[in-house]
């Protein structure tokens, strides 16, 4: 991939992950957490986003969905500590960033 879509291609995993873990906290707060039934639709309608904003990236669907899940676990870690409270441990941290690496293995390598 050339290096001017990377910025590209990270903004839309960053995108992606925020409607992913946002759509999916909204229904976790309605099944859970008894909020109302507006959490899970809205929490609904932002998942259909996800769906759809993988389909911009650069790549084909193995490698992008592949790549995702790198950013997905960071980005799930960073929710969970800023909604939560829950502080991501060293081993967290860790985690992350070794999944960040095989991210950009993935999709940023040069072919």
């Amino acid at each position: 991939m050339p290096i001017n879509k990377v910025p590209y291609s990270a903004l839309l995993f960053l995108l992606a992950g925020l409607c992913e873990i946002g759509g999916g906290w909204l229904v976790w707060q309605w099944l859970r957490e008894g909020r109302g039934l507006s959490s899970g639709l809205i929490g609904a309608m932002v998942l259909i986003l996800y769906g759809i904003v993988p389909t911009f990236q650069p790549a084909h669907f193995g490698r992008v969905y592949a790549a995702y899940g790198g950013f997905f676990i960071v980005l799930s870690l960073i929710w969970g500590w800023v909604f939560d409270g829950n502080i991501p441990d060293r081993f967290d941290v860790t985690g992350a960033v070794v999944a960040l690496a095989g991210v950009s293995i993935i999709m940023y390598w040069p072919r």
